[in-house]
């Protein structure tokens, strides 16, 4: 049984290409795209996917709020957060939000499907960078103590 995924992204051209790079995969099949937060939400009430793969900054309604919503009203799918911005609010928004990880859109392809089988399995998936944000930060508040 395949991994159904949903793609959120408000470039139309990575969302393709995100999706491409899923269905190429036998775990994994792209059951929606959105293009932005409120879409997302409506498409997991119609679709159930097990992963949504969600960017951050989309006009229309961002990825954190949508995320938010998605995991209060559908607490068996997980949110992949798939973002170009490697900002430490949003590093630590998403996970107070909801998400079940956090990558960069520079994540090798077969990462990126790695990632998504890791979530839907129920682990908790974040980019290197991103990991060594998190302990430099816990690392800086046990130094002030």
């Amino acid at each position: 049984m395949s991994v159904r995924v949903l793609v959120v992204d408000d470039h139309d051209l990575v969302r393709a290409g995100l999706a491409a790079i899923l269905n190429a995969h036998e775990a994994t099949d792209v059951v929606g795209e959105e293009s932005d937060g409120p879409g997302a939400i409506r498409a997991v009430r119609e679709l159930h996917p097990d992963v949504v793969l969600m960017d951050i900054e989309m006009p229309g309604g961002d990825g954190l709020s949508a995320t938010r919503e998605i995991v209060r009203h559908s607490p068996s799918t997980r949110v992949l957060v798939l973002t170009m911005f490697d900002l430490d609010e949003y590093v630590f928004h998403a996970p107070r939000a909801g998400a079940s990880g956090f990558l960069l859109k520079t994540t090798p392809p077969a990462d990126l499907v790695s990632a998504v089988l890791a979530c839907a399995a129920g682990e908790t998936q974040l980019g290197p960078t991103v990991i060594r944000r998190l302990v430099e930060s816990y690392v800086a508040r046990l130094q002030q103590v």
